[in-house]
């Protein structure tokens, strides 16, 4: 359990603001880089999130 408090806590915090984060990265006044911001930013904290196992874990 210790290990899924995090992931339950992104995935609240990511249903909260993905409306402001959906028109973020689509306005089409915005930064063409803007979506993969978002992307770059998923793969950070899924990294993070991984944590890292033994050498001997298969």
């Amino acid at each position: 359990m210790n290990k899924q408090r995090p992931l339950i806590l992104l995935i609240l915090v990511v249903y909260i603001f993905s409306p402001t984060l959906l028109s973020w990265g689509i306005n089409p006044n915005g930064a063409w880089y803007r979506p993969f911001l978002i992307w770059a930013l998923v793969v950070v904290v899924t990294y993070f999130l991984q944590g890292r196992g033994s050498k001997h874990d298969l």
